[in-house]
């Protein structure tokens, strides 16, 4: 039982508090919206907000937690159409902004509570009330804005995952249930049975919810970042091993010029059909090696697929590769060359092991099809494929038994990533690797 109970917070001051929190974070956000959409959903966000708390008020005891999930879901809403941010994004912003709310609420009712002790009274909407209110929501609010602008872009949206958008939730619902624990029951070893207790325990519960909520995202943002730099090393790279493939190139196309002359020269002087003709079959094949440079728009997949296309060569591998690199236009380089390299290296290393040269065979096909991006690797093979305990694949490298299947994992790994998904099938003994990544969903678009 809660001895010394102290008069709850009006029901106007919880609404402007929580309209305050959504104001915040549609100022530090990149909004999607114009500004006059924002002002005006803003406005009428704090009008539903008052009218769901008072509604709230009318209800039984019983309800409270359906009138907090109204509340919860107004701001949702203030927040989803007054920043113009996509579902996931919106549920993400307005967990982090319900738990402001709640750590200014419940800082700014524990001052009124403490001067209202000492003067003998409380007085909800008197002058000296009101000015406290806009003291100290003005103070909180703007230390919170401070603090979390640095936190998110106002250039590019913030693209949470599905874990950490989960995560966010679970964190708020726990910190809302602790922090609020003693009006349910005292009989607790978390609650508090003082009236002033049980609003320190609240400030201090949100507060510690707050800051794990401003580190969570404060990690994300490091973990974005690193991700850009390296992206940007690894175009950079590959920038740097296309021009090296291009020096390369000249080199190699001077030195078959030089040999052309002598080669031209003798196959003049052949008089013998037979040789003539297998003199100009040697003679294109030299050229043809030296031609072979992918063209699909994306300068990293170019580099990719020339690379592998000549190391199908020399092994003896008949690659065929139609792309339109123009697809991969969202999707950072490093991932890039992570999917293309690892999809390709498995089916170069189970092509090379075939007997028969006319079954080494490797097929490539990037395409859209229904708003997705199909990424299509295909090879032949003669064996059986094994499998682990978890029906993951197993690799034939012999030096790499503790790394079973991790190509395909990274690959699998990548999709997701883009909220994907990767599918493996065989046919008649065409090993088909397959990776659907949705064009407006995951990282490409949210």
């Amino acid at each position: 039982m809660i001895t010394n109970a102290l008069p709850d917070i009006p029901r106007s001051y919880t609404a402007i508090c929580e309209w305050a929190a959504c104001v915040v974070y549609i100022a530090v956000l990149f909004r999607r919206v114009p500004p006059r959409r924002s002002v005006v959903v803003s406005a009428i966000g704090l009008a539903a907000l008052i009218a769901v708390q008072y509604f709230d008020g009318s209800m039984p005891i019983l309800f409270w937690i359906v009138g907090m999930l109204l509340a919860f879901g107004c701001m949702y809403l203030t927040i989803l159409f007054g920043a113009g941010t996509g579902k996931r994004e919106g549920l993400y912003i307005t967990a982090r902004a319900f738990v402001l709310a709640e750590l200014v609420a419940s800082l700014h009712w524990q001052i009124v509570t403490f001067i209202g002790m000492r003067n003998g009274r409380f007085a909800d909407y008197d002058w000296h009330a009101v000015l406290l209110l806009v003291a100290t929501y003005a103070l909180c609010f703007g230390l919170a804005w401070l603090v979390e602008r640095g936190n998110f872009s106002q250039t590019t949206p913030t693209l949470p995952t599905a874990s950490a958008a989960t995560a966010t939730v679970a964190i708020t619902i726990v910190t809302f249930a602790m922090s609020n624990l003693s009006f349910v029951s005292t009989n607790t070893p978390f609650s508090g049975s003082m009236g002033q207790e049980i609003f320190h325990i609240r400030t201090l519960v949100d507060f510690c919810g707050f800051a794990i909520l401003y580190a969570q995202q404060e990690q994300a943002r490091r973990i974005e970042a690193s991700a850009k730099i390296a992206s940007i090393n690894a175009q950079l790279d590959s920038q740097h091993q296309e021009y090296l493939q291009s020096k390369e190139n000249i080199e190699s196309l001077g030195r078959l010029a030089h040999d052309l002359k002598h080669q031209i020269a003798a196959l003049r002087a052949e008089v013998d059909p037979e040789h003539a003709a297998a003199g100009f079959e040697q003679l294109e094949k030299s050229v043809q090696r030296y031609s072979a440079q992918q063209h699909t728009g994306n300068p990293v997949l170019d580099v990719i697929l020339t690379t592998k296309e000549r190391t199908c060569a020399d092994r003896g591998i008949s690659f065929t590769a139609v792309a339109d690199g123009s697809l991969l236009s969202n999707m950072s380089s490093m991932d890039i060359a992570s999917l293309f390299g690892n999809a390709l290296d498995n089916a170069i290393e189970a092509t090379s092991k075939l007997a028969d040269p006319e079954q080494r065979l490797i097929k490539l096909a990037l395409f859209e099809q229904n708003s997705f991006t199909v990424v299509r690797v295909e090879n032949y093979y003669d064996s059986r494929l094994s499998k682990d305990a978890d029906g993951n694949l197993r690799t034939t490298k012999r030096d790499d038994q503790h790394r079973h299947g991790f190509g395909v994992k990274s690959i699998r790994h990548i999709a997701q990533q883009y909220g994907g998904e990767v599918t493996i099938r065989t046919d008649n003994h065409w090993f088909v690797l397959t990776v659907l990544l949705p064009r407006q969903t995951g990282l490409m678009a949210m």
